[in-house]
């Protein structure tokens, strides 16, 4: 195998890289508070004491619309791809196809607003 400059810039960046995940972990662990017990045993949730074992109780419409969020998201950022390719392509056929996939993802809001899941329950039973 032939040693090249390529090879010296893949193994530096290598190690920037690394050097720049492991800097801020080695840094906190480093600078640290060691105290254990009281109140940094304690956890912070935004200045309010926590109470009770699970301290409020958290209500799951607020997962159930991230899973959404995250859902049509993933669809979307298959754009971009699309739009960075598209100006190079010619013919009918890509503007088909996203077409096509705008129309299948149009469908599923449509779908999902008829069965009421962007509406905010008061309550899941």
């Amino acid at each position: 195998m032939v040693f090249s400059w390529l090879n010296v810039a893949v193994f530096v960046c290598l190690a920037a890289g690394i050097a720049f995940a492991a800097g801020p972990l080695g840094a906190s662990w480093l600078l640290a508070p060691r105290a254990i017990g009281g109140a940094f045993a304690k956890p912070y949730e935004c200045g309010m004491e926590p109470r009770g074992q699970a301290w409020t109780r958290f209500g799951i419409n607020y997962s159930l619309y991230a899973l959404i969020f995250l859902s049509f998201d993933v669809d979307v950022l298959y754009l971009f791809p699309v739009a960075a390719c598209y100006p190079q392509s010619h013919g009918w056929g890509p503007f088909i196809a996203v077409a096509v996939f705008l129309g299948i993802l149009s469908l599923a809001i449509f779908y999902f607003q008829r069965k009421g899941v962007f509406t905010w329950p008061r309550r899941i039973q």
